[in-house]
């Protein structure tokens, strides 16, 4: 079931829209402090978010800006402003789709299950891997996050293909230089330390998971994931 989170300072249409994605089967949330919406996007961990640009404290364009700087999910705009340029700046912001109100509720579903079908389903990149798993450690792509025994804890972009990586070849060594291909695509830009420091990181967002030890350093070799959580 995918989640949705209606960004609304209109409560009466904030609970319109939650009742009728419900009926379709969608799971809903919404924000209670308008001046929190990252911290609380982050809370709830939606697929998708329907985001007002009218809000308190700051604009929708503002608060997509910000949630861009922890996760990819897809953001549609709802709003009464249908001039161009507010369209123009919702795509620049890092919107994925618009919609102007006044609107039909068929519209919107049907937005929404493109920009899902796009991103998680049969149109996405790696919609077989929207979820990795190996014994029981879960990794959900499009949102930089893991879980472990029912603890989780959300990547930056550079820990996540790292670890991304790492997991692929459980139980095997991965080079230096891949893992620096993979961050960076280009190694000869990047001081070696650097790698040495993320690893560190994602040692310890693993430790906060409930994994430890599990990334073995090889000198002169690489890297390994030992599988030791699932044994």
């Amino acid at each position: 079931m995918y989640k949705i989170m209606v960004i609304e300072d209109d409560k009466k249409l904030q609970e319109l829209i939650k009742n009728h994605l419900e009926k379709y089967g969608y799971e809903t949330c919404s924000v209670d402090d308008f001046s929190q919406i990252k911290k609380e996007f982050v809370h709830h961990n939606p697929h998708l978010v329907l985001m007002d640009i009218n809000l308190p404290y700051y604009d929708g364009f503002y608060w997509c800006r910000d949630i861009r700087t922890v996760s990819k999910v897809p953001i549609i705009f709802i709003s009464a402003r249908g001039s161009d340029m507010d369209q123009v700046m919702a795509i620049e912001n890092g919107g994925d789709d618009y919609i102007t109100k006044p609107f039909s509720y068929d519209l919107l579903i049907v937005k929404i299950k493109g920009v899902i079908r796009r991103v998680y389903g049969e149109y996405s990149e790696s919609s077989h891997s929207e979820v990795y798993e190996v014994d029981g450690l879960y990794m959900y792509i499009h949102q930089n996050t893991i879980e472990y025994s029912g603890k989780k804890t959300e990547l930056s972009t550079k820990e996540f293909l790292l670890l991304y990586s790492l997991l692929k070849n459980v139980n095997q060594i991965v080079s230096r230089e891949e893992l620096l291909e993979i961050l960076w695509n280009d190694i000869d830009f990047v001081d070696d330390n650097t790698l040495s420091v993320n690893i560190t990181r994602l040692r310890k967002r693993l430790e906060d998971i409930g994994i430890e030890d599990a990334i073995e350093t090889k000198r002169g070799q690489g890297y390994k994931l030992a599988n030791n959580w699932g044994k």
